[in-house]
């Protein structure tokens, strides 16, 4: 059984053509992917509405998941960018401990 996932990409088109279309240009290459991956949802998040205050942003990366897909791209990035845990933890705002995890889970699979 497949779980249902928002449709992300008819989202961020509605909110752009109605609140922001001067934004638009600039999130058209995005939008413009077959399938918008977890990464792509918090880049188009950041082109909008902007950097947000340090408290909302915690408490927002507490009620982030992550997608196998995701992760793999994440340490894919990683892996081309030669980056450290450490490196790839701050530039995701990840714990380095979910990036060791993963490596151990996805890595060791491969």
């Amino acid at each position: 059984m497949q779980k249902l996932q928002p449709n992300y990409k008819l989202i961020y088109q509605d909110i752009i053509s109605k609140k922001y279309p001067r934004k638009k240009s600039q999130c058209n290459t995005i939008l413009e992917k077959e399938e918008l991956s977890i990464l792509d949802v918090l880049k188009l998040n950041n082109l909008i509405f902007g950097s947000i205050n340090k408290e909302a942003q915690v408490f927002n990366q507490r009620l982030r998941s992550y997608n196998k897909t995701t992760i793999l791209e994440i340490l894919e990035y990683q892996k081309i960018n030669k980056l450290n845990n450490t490196q790839i933890a701050i530039q995701f705002k990840l714990s380095r401990n979910s990036v060791s995890k993963w490596k151990k889970i996805f890595v060791a699979q491969n």
